[in-house]
């Protein structure tokens, strides 16, 4: 069964499902993204580890983050080529899990590589801090850095209401874009990781999911008519 909503899965956003949600995408994207790379790269899934300390009256609670990434490398040097984010809640919400995508991302510029960030999340503080004036009203986001352009983003966009949108994915300066259509991928992600039978729509979306009336009322009718309420 596929997700009620046409586009991401506000459901999606809690600490109970995001992790297996966000190696579900990372995993169907690489499945979609290998075939079309030629020779010259080689891609690979890997994993970040961070510890999030959080104060709790008298005490301290700690919890440690895994994270996968998507790297694309030159097959002859090694040389770091596009970087591949999917930002998480701990990324958007707690200052540990801020530094930890902060410090990738300044070690992939360091390096000279393309990066591509991929934002699902409603909640929390944007991990990119550039003018909306000029965008359309978005939710979402895929946000394209090119190696040989670090200060400019080419930026797309969707709203809960819409489709995820197909974004270029940038490679070697002198090579072809790979274009990845993330609709495509977060459908088979949703149906791989089985998340209809572990999502309860008649429930309220996450709590810290900012919803405003007009989301909630439009929600609230689309789980209707698909026979979830």
């Amino acid at each position: 069964m596929p997700s009620p909503f046409p586009g991401m899965d506000p459901y999606l956003e809690t600490p109970k499902l995001w992790p297996a949600f966000q190696h579900q995408l990372l995993a169907c994207l690489y499945q979609i993204l290998l075939p079309g790379l030629v020779d010259r790269y080689r891609a690979r899934v890997g994993t970040r580890t961070y510890v999030s300390e959080m104060p709790l009256f008298t005490s301290i609670v700690r919890e440690q983050f895994a994270e996968e990434y998507i790297e694309i490398r030159n097959r002859g040097d090694g040389k770091l080529v596009t970087l591949l984010e999917v930002v998480g809640p701990a990324n958007k919400t707690t200052p540990a899990g801020r530094q930890a995508y902060l410090d990738a991302r300044q070690q992939a510029v360091a390096q000279r590589a393309g990066i591509v960030e991929i934002d699902l999340i409603m909640q929390g503080k944007p991990m990119l801090t550039y003018s909306r004036d000029g965008l359309p009203e978005y939710d979402y986001a895929v946000t394209v850095t090119r190696s040989n352009a670090p200060d400019r983003y080419e930026i797309y966009t969707s709203t809960l209401q819409k489709k995820l949108p197909k974004f270029k994915l940038p490679l070697a300066a002198d090579d072809r874009d790979a274009l990845l259509d993330l609709q495509a991928a977060f459908a088979r992600a949703y149906d791989l990781g089985t998340f209809a039978n572990q999502i309860d729509y008649k429930g309220a979306p996450p709590a810290d999911v900012p919803f405003n009336d007009a989301y909630r009322a439009w929600s609230e009718e689309l789980l209707k008519q698909m026979k979830l309420r």
